[in-house]
């Protein structure tokens, strides 16, 4: 079983998956009804780069990329790169020219590096095999000096030898059914967690649906009352121009007028800043939102891989306990 230590994804985009048909050789089928999730792991222990797309519980693309690959742009978004162990040929659609312009610099540079990584491997079993050729004749004399130590203790010892096999067979079955229930329990935890992921992210998007509505509202409000505003003003300034002919009357209601006038434009003031506060609280909405969403996808991706290879590791369980 991987762990997410030992395995993590460097790189990630999302692309309709295709491959080729292996009966014509020319032909693309479809390996994903819509554009899904396609990432660069790397594997610290065997120092391996994949490249992996999981659709739902079944892996479309499980690829090992080797120095000798050659990712290949065929147009301005599709790209494509043959695999000699899956006998297969990948192709990928991108939404934009720049996403394919990003998977290609990442291939790249993925190939370089499983290729420095092979080197390395390369040396190490160099040295290891001048180890071992300096350390042979002194093996090969030790050998040849000591005869082999034979030792028949009859049907007793036969007999022990199959009571402690079938002992050691049983232990492992059990040991087998133990990580299987372990594998399960796993899984479900994985299912569960993502479930609550989802939940809160639709929780989030519910709550920001409400606020761009309460924003529009507010909006509304304050458009009416700014047209009350307005009309207002024109009123009072007509009503002034039809009453000079008294001043202290004109003077009373040009001060009244001016009094409503000011308690508008309090309430126009308020207004914007609820506007403001409203505008504050949905742009944070939308910053959380963004990174729930991020969270869910990388989320989403490890599980992917997770269930994917809790799968086979189930399916080798299985066959292993029906030998």
């Amino acid at each position: 079983m991987r762990s997410t230590d030992r395995e993590q994804p460097i790189f990630s985009t999302r692309a309709h998956v295709f491959q080729i048909d292996p009966a014509t050789k020319r032909n693309w089928i479809p390996a994903s009804k819509h554009a899904v999730t396609v990432s660069f792991f790397y594997d610290a222990n065997r120092h391996a780069y994949r490249i992996i797309s999981v659709g739902g519980t079944k892996a479309i693309i499980n690829s090992t990329i080797s120095p000798n690959m050659t990712f290949t742009k065929t147009s301005q978004k599709f790209g494509q790169w043959a695999d000699s162990r899956a006998n297969t040929v990948y192709g990928l659609g991108f939404a934009t020219e720049q996403q394919l312009h990003q998977f290609a610099e990442r291939f790249k540079e993925v190939k370089e590096a499983a290729r420095l990584a092979r080197e390395k491997s390369q040396d190490k079993m160099e040295l290891s095999t001048a180890a071992l050729s300096i350390a042979a004749p002194q093996d090969l004399s030790d050998e040849l000096q000591s005869p082999p130590v034979m030792c028949v203790n009859g049907p007793e010892d036969k007999l022990f030898r199959s009571q402690s096999a079938d002992i050691t067979l049983s232990s492992e079955k059990e040991r087998i059914k133990k990580m299987l229930s372990e594998g399960s329990i796993c899984e479900l935890n994985l299912e569960a967690e993502l479930f609550t992921l989802q939940d809160s992210n639709s929780k989030l998007v519910a709550a920001l649906h409400e606020a761009n509505a309460n924003v529009e509202q507010w909006k509304k409000q304050l458009a009416a009352y700014q047209e009350e505003t307005e009309r207002l003003r024109d009123q009072e300034i007509r009503i002034l121009q039809s009453k000079k002919s008294n001043f202290h009357e004109l003077e009373q209601e040009r001060e009244e007028a001016i009094h409503r006038l000011q308690e508008l434009e309090m309430r126009n003031v308020e207004l914007e800043r609820r506007v403001q506060n409203a505008e504050q609280n949905l742009s944070s909405a939308l910053e959380d939102r963004e990174r729930a969403e991020n969270e869910v996808q990388r989320v989403i991706q490890i599980l992917d891989v997770k269930i994917f290879d809790l799968n086979d590791l189930r399916q080798s369980l299985v066959k292993l306990i029906s030998k």
